[in-house]
């Protein structure tokens, strides 16, 4: 595992629809290999067939509970888990994080913060690993992005979080760097297939991270428009 994003992770919940949308806003953000299940008997056989790298567990469970369940898969191997549940008691948070989760989310939530802390606990787990596979950072002229941690290091000394959707789109980029991205690709690497009417949202994420990677985002040199077709980051600075 070379970047967090790259973690297998094993999504357990028996909502159809969560399952859905918690799994489309991993992918979405840039985790390239998520599985569900929807019983403690799937969770336990996907579980046997490859280990993952994290769990996100509900604790209602048609054929039983998450906690048992993190006890049965922590016998076979000690992955980092994290709760997320509609139950809120303080009992039930405490329990979880007694039995080794590393985290615990009372749903609803929000998506963001529910990215953030995968995020966390994963970087947190396999930081050495990481560190031994970390690759450069990517350069733009004095401007530096570490994209596994989704940071920009400005040569002014400011440091600049980049959104899951800005990450995403940057990494899209820096895989074709020199190289025309057409705004139909792009827009699919962020928001999947169903990604028409994006075109807006596209456009005002690009300006975003000009305003973050740019010295001057009017006059861009990094982050170019190729008029009528994509985006385009450039090899060298254009000048």
């Amino acid at each position: 595992m070379q970047t967090i994003y790259e973690a297998s992770i094993l999504l357990v919940d028996d909502n159809p629809d969560l399952l859905v949308l918690v799994g489309d806003s991993l992918r979405t953000a840039g985790y390239t290999c998520i599985r569900t299940a929807a019983t403690c008997a799937e969770a336990r056989a996907l579980f046997a067939a490859a280990a993952p790298e994290l769990m996100i567990l509900d604790i209602n469970l048609p054929d039983g509970d998450g906690f048992t369940l993190l006890r049965q898969l922590h016998a076979k191997a000690d992955v980092p888990a994290l709760f997320l549940s509609a139950r809120d008691a303080d009992a039930d948070r405490l329990l979880g994080l007694g039995l080794g989760a590393d985290d615990y989310l009372t749903k609803p939530f929000l998506m963001q913060e529910l990215l953030l802390r995968v995020q966390r606990i994963l970087q947190r787990a396999y930081r050495a690993e990481l560190c031994r596979a970390a690759p450069p950072a990517l350069e733009l002229g004095d401007c530096q992005v570490d994209l596994d941690d989704a940071t920009v290091y400005r040569p002014d000394g400011v440091t600049l979080p980049l959104t899951a959707t800005e990450r995403a789109l940057l990494q899209k980029l820096a895989d074709n760097r020199g190289h025309i991205v057409t705004y139909d690709a792009l827009c699919e690497a962020v928001w999947g297939a169903d990604y028409y009417g994006c075109e807006n949202a596209l456009n005002v994420h690009i300006r975003h991270l000009r305003e973050k990677l740019e010295e001057n985002a009017s006059r861009p040199q990094w982050l170019l428009t190729v008029r009528g077709i994509g985006y385009k980051l450039a090899g060298e600075a254009q000048r």
